[in-house]
């Protein structure tokens, strides 16, 4: 099970912003990292440039790596719609960011290991792979012998509601009602980029 397990504070400056969540070390130094941070920063980057870095920062943001991501595009692209908006919705669908939006997780690596360490359940089945889709109507829980766990309570008690997503503090019990639509989905990405970057 490949993923990230680097620096974040690092690729967050590097972005620019706090993808894996707040960060109160990229507040002190909103600038790249490295010797020649605050030069680079002032560089004009190309458009095959500002392609690639949103692609990079979707990845990091989402925590799969290149193959996954790539997967999860083509899937996209065979769908009706706009392929950018597709592929967004598909990321969003995927078993530990529905976790994560759920509020069962500070961040979307925690959620992506209360689902690989069998916590969490997908329709009453214990689910451990946080790449499964969730569709309309499926519920997601936390195993009863889990419901205890530091890392939820304190995650639960101050999660963020989401329109798509119905879920009870006290079962800690959810549905994904839907699946959220562009304008649902809160975080800063341009999908075109990566639409041309791949088309290319």
């Amino acid at each position: 099970m490949a993923r990230y397990t680097g620096p974040s504070t690092k690729i967050a400056r590097k972005f620019g912003e706090p993808i894996f969540g707040a960060d109160k070390y990229l507040e002190k130094r909103n600038f790249p990292p490295g010797q020649h941070g605050l030069a680079s920063k002032r560089k004009k980057s190309k458009e095959y440039g500002q392609q690639l870095k949103e692609k990079q920062k979707v990845k990091y943001m989402y925590g799969i790596l290149e193959r996954q991501f790539h997967n999860t595009y083509v899937k996209a692209s065979k769908l009706s719609g706009q392929k950018g908006e597709n592929l967004l919705i598909l990321l969003e669908s995927r078993l530990d960011n529905v976790v994560y939006r759920m509020g069962l997780a500070p961040t979307r690596a925690a959620a992506r290991q209360l689902v690989s360490h069998h916590h969490i359940t997908l329709n009453g089945q214990v689910c451990s792979i946080p790449s499964a889709f969730v569709k309309a109507g499926d519920v997601v829980a936390v195993r009863e012998r889990s419901k205890s766990l530091e890392v939820i309570q304190n995650a639960v008690a101050s999660a963020t509601k989401y329109s798509w997503i119905e879920f009870d503090n006290k079962t800690l019990v959810g549905k994904f009602l839907n699946v959220p639509t562009r304008q649902d989905i809160p975080e800063n990405i341009n999908e075109q980029l990566i639409v041309d970057l791949y088309s290319k």
